[in-house]
């Protein structure tokens, strides 16, 4: 691992193990804005998707987006229009807003979006989407006017991202799961070494079990977490301290 790729690897862990320490959802804000601006990001907001009923307020849980912005973001609601959230709502992997399809000559309000965005240095962005088994739907979107989103950034960034909503939602509504009971020891190793970057391969080398029994120990532990996918399942495990770093 490169000098590089280790600094994000250890501000990564350092910003979760900090949340820790955290008591209301304004530190939470704090917290993402000092860590993230250290890879360039001066914006962000962590939000549900609303359904045809709610508003686009009713759902945001935090942000740090321009007052500007967001008032006119609502009062036009551009989020039914928005090629962010539509993406968000289809894919459960961290893509860069880029990556989000829409066309300017058939779509105009989606590219109206985009263009006012860039008049607050909202330019460029990530975003985290975030699926419960049960259906629920979110999203962490990032943004700066000048980003360099490199291939060794982007896992930290997944992850730090991921522990930031479950951190915010805790504060805003404690969640039911706690206890070291929670989940079994093979459960709790293999998401230990999920959290140290090893593959299903090699935490199987490791424990001394298949890469198909690691496999079914995640899966088991996604499901007890109401995890949609691997790295939700280790932030979850790690908030509710059911294994360390």
């Amino acid at each position: 691992m490169s000098g590089r790729s280790f600094s994000y690897a250890t501000e990564a862990f350092e910003f979760i193990e900090g949340l820790e320490n955290l008591v209301t959802p304004q530190d939470v804000i704090n917290a993402v804005e000092k860590s993230f601006g250290i890879f360039g990001f001066e914006n962000f907001i962590i939000t549900g998707l609303p359904n045809p009923r709610e508003s686009f307020e009713q759902v945001v849980l935090l942000k740090k987006w321009p007052v500007g912005w967001f008032n006119i973001y609502a009062k036009e609601d551009y989020v039914r229009v928005d090629p962010i959230i539509r993406l968000c709502r289809t894919t459960v992997q961290p893509f860069e807003w880029s990556e989000a399809p829409y066309d300017r000559a058939s779509e105009p309000q989606a590219a109206e979006v985009m263009d006012r965005a860039t008049d607050f240095r909202m330019k460029e962005g990530f975003c985290l989407p975030i699926h419960g088994i049960q259906g629920y739907e979110a999203c962490f979107s990032m943004s700066g006017a000048h980003l360099d989103l490199s291939p060794q950034k982007k896992p930290a960034l997944h992850l730090m991202a991921m522990y930031a909503f479950e951190r915010a939602r805790q504060l805003l509504k404690p969640s039911p799961y706690n206890g070291s009971g929670l989940l079994t020891p093979r459960e709790r190793e293999a998401l230990t070494w999920a959290a140290a970057g090893k593959s299903a391969a090699d935490t199987g080398e490791i424990l001394g079990i298949t890469e198909r029994t690691v496999t079914a120990h995640i899966a088991s532990a996604c499901q007890k977490l109401e995890a949609a996918n691997k790295t939700q399942a280790v932030a979850r495990a790690l908030q509710f301290k059911l294994i360390g770093l």
